[in-house]
C-alpha cells in the first residue's frame, strides 16, 4: 500500500531568511519582493502581522503602519539551501523524495510502520527533525501527493489521512486546495461548484468534455487519484549554504561571524547524512562587481564548525579578496568521516578536527610545499621522494599483541650525501676519510650492489652501494658515483 507524507514549511521565504538569521525572529520583519514602487510583501513575522502587516502590501504602506518595520529583499540562496535542508530532512525517513519546490517536499513512506509505532509518531519526528534545522513545517501523510499535499496545509499538524478516505477528507474543502494556481476556479464556481466534493460527483466525461484534460485531471484529483507518481531527486554530490549580504563587509572578523552560523548549518546537514568535510570552497561576491573564490582541502574530514571556521580564517588571513563582500557561497564537499579508535576509559585516540586545524597553522607558517608525510616514488634510485598530504591510515579495529622480530634497522638518511675519500684494496673498501665520526677503518663491508636508473637520459645514474662497518662503531652506507665522481655517504643505519 502506497503512502506519501508531505513536508511543509509555511511563509517559505520567511522561513529561510529567519533560519540564516534566527536573531530577527522576534522583531517585525517583513520578505520584500520587486523593486521601487513595485515591492511588496511577500510574508511577516508574528509581531509584525499583529500590527496589522499583511502580505500583498506596498512597502510603503506596511512602513505607514509600522515605522520600525525591518525590511528583507527575498534571498535565493537562503531559500535554495533552506529547501535542500527540507530534502536532506526528507531522506533520512526514506530514499524516496521529490523536491516540491517552495517549501514542498514529497516523502514515499511505504513500509515504514515498522520503524514507528503509528503514523502519527512518524509525523512528530519528521517536524522535530525540521524544527532541529531551523524550519517550522507542517506534516501531511495519505495516498496520494495531492491529499498528502492538502493535509499538510491544515493549521494541525501532523495530519493522517486514513487510507481510502482521501475522497471523504477531500470532499469539505474549497476547489482551490486542488491546487493553489487553479485557472478554472472561476468556471466552476460559475457552475455552482463550490468544494470538492460536489465536483467529484459530476460525471467525469462531462467534465473533460467542457474543461479538457485540465477538468479529467481536476476530477482524479478530486475523487483523491493522483495519476503523477512521485519522482524521486538525485543525491547532490555537495553541500552549499549562502546568503547575500544587507550591507558590504571589509572586515574579517564580522564576515566570519556570518560565516559560522552557514558553517553550523553545514554541519547539521552533512550530519543527516552521515558525511563530514573533505573540501570546502568560498565563493565571495565583491563590491561593486566580480568573485572571490577559494578552495580548501581538509586533511580529515570533519564535521566541527570551529576547525572548518579556523581553516577559513587563516586562508583568508593569508590572501584576502580585497574587496567588500556583498554576499558569499559555501559548498562542501562530502566524505565519510574517518574511524577513530574509541577506548572504555577514555576519549578517541584520534582526532581528525585537531589534526586539521595543526595542520593548516603548519601550511599558514612554512607553506602548502613544505607540510605533508613523505611517499616512496617508483624508482630505484633511494633518495628519490615525495611529499603528499598528510593522510595517515585510521587505527585498526581491535589491538594486536606484538610479534617477535628480528628487529628491523632505521636508516637515517643525509641529504645531500656527504662527500668522502675511501681506500680499497683488490675492490674491498679499506677505510674511509671524512668529517667528524666518518672517519676510520673499515671492520666490515658487503657489496657491491649496483644500481643503474635513469639510463635514457643525458645524466644516467650508475652506483655501486656498500654497506660498511667502521672499526670504532657506526655502521654507514656509502655509494661511488659514475664517472669518477667520487664516493658518498648518504646513510646511516641506527
Amino acid at each position: 500500500m502506497t503512502r506519501i507524507a508531505c513536508l511543509y514549511v509555511p511563509m517559505f521565504p520567511l522561513a529561510a531568511r529567519l533560519r540564516s538569521e534566527p536573531e530577527l525572529l522576534s522583531e517585525a520583519l517583513a520578505i520584500v519582493e520587486g523593486n521601487g514602487s513595485t515591492a511588496h510583501l511577500v510574508a511577516a513575522t508574528r509581531r509584525a502581522r499583529t500590527k496589522g502587516i499583511r502580505a500583498g502590501m506596498t512597502l510603503a504602506q506596511a512602513r505607514s503602519i509600522l515605522p520600525k518595520l525591518i525590511a528583507r529583499a527575498r534571498d535565493a540562496e537562503c531559500e535554495r539551501t533552506a529547501q535542500e535542508a527540507l530534502l536532506e530532512v526528507a531522506e533520512t525517513f526514506s530514499p524516496r523524495v521529490e523536491d516540491a519546490g517552495d517549501g514542498f517536499v514529497f516523502i514515499d513512506v511505504s513500509g515504514m510502520g515498522r520503524h514507528f509505532a503509528s503514523e502519527k509518531d512518524l509525523g512528530d519526528a519528521a517536524l522535530r527533525a525540521c524544527d532541529n534545522i531551523g524550519l517550522p513545517a507542517r506534516f501531511g501523510l495519505a495516498a496520494s501527493k495531492l491529499a498528502a499535499r492538502v493535509a499538510a496545509e491544515q493549521p494541525k499538524s501532523p495530519t493522517i489521512v486514513d487510507a481510502g478516505h482521501e475522497a471523504e477528507f477531500l470532499a469539505p474543502l474549497p476547489l482551490a486546495r486542488l491546487t493553489p494556481q487553479l485557472d478554472a476556479a472561476s468556471t466552476l464556481q460559475r457552475w455552482g461548484i463550490s468544494s470538492i466534493g460536489e465536483l467529484a460527483q459530476l460525471p467525469e466525461s462531462e467534465i473533460a468534455a467542457r474543461l479538457g484534460e485540465l477538468g479529467r485531471e481536476l476530477h482524479y484529483a478530486a475523487r483523491g487519484v493522483d495519476p503523477r507518481p512521485l519522482i524521486p531527486r538525485a543525491l547532490p554530490p555537495e553541500f552549499r549554504e549562502g546568503m547575500e549580504l544587507e550591507w558590504p563587509l571589509v572586515a574579517l572578523e564580522p564576515f566570519l561571524f556570518i560565516a559560522s552560523n552557514a558553517l553550523d548549518r553545514l554541519s547539521k546537514r552533512m550530519e543527516f547524512q552521515g558525511f563530514a568535510c573533505k573540501r570546502l570552497e568560498l565563493t565571495m561576491t565583491l563590491e561593486p562587481d566580480g568573485y572571490h573564490a577559494r578552495a580548501i582541502d581538509l586533511p580529515a574530514p570533519t564535521r566541527d564548525t570551529k576547525t572548518m571556521l579556523t581553516l577559513l580564517r587563516l586562508d583568508l588571513e593569508k590572501s584576502p579578496p580585497g574587496a567588500a563582500v556583498v554576499g558569499f557561497s559555501l559548498v562542501a564537499h562530502p566524505e565519510r568521516p574517518r574511524r577513530a579508535q574509541l577506548s572504555l576509559f577514555g576519549p578517541a585516540a584520534l582526532s581528525p578536527e585537531k589534526l586539521a586545524t595543526t595542520i593548516a597553522r603548519l601550511v599558514s607558517i612554512l607553506g602548502e610545499d613544505r607540510v605533508g608525510m613523505p611517499m616512496s616514488v617508483d624508482g630505484h634510485l633511494p633518495e628519490r621522494y615525495a611529499i603528499g598530504n598528510f593522510a595517515p591510515l585510521p587505527p585498526p579495529d581491535m589491538k594486536r599483541k606484538p610479534r617477535k622480530s628480528g628487529g628491523l634497522a632505521a636508516v637515517r638518511v643525509f641529504r645531500p650525501p656527504i662527500p668522502v675519500e675511501v681506500t680499497t684494496d683488490d675492490k674491498q673498501i679499506m677505510s674511509i676519510h671524512g668529517e667528524g665520526d666518518l672517519s676510520g677503518s673499515v671492520r666490515t663491508s658487503s657489496g657491491p650492489w649496483p644500481i643503474e636508473a635513469e639510463w635514457w637520459t643525458e645524466n644516467p645514474a650508475a652506483r655501486e652501494y656498500w654497506d660498511v662497518e667502521l672499526d670504532k662503531g657506526g655502521i654507514y652506507r656509502v655509494y661511488e658515483g659514475p664517472k669518477d665522481a667520487g664516493w658518498f655517504v648518504d646513510a646511516r643505519y641506527e
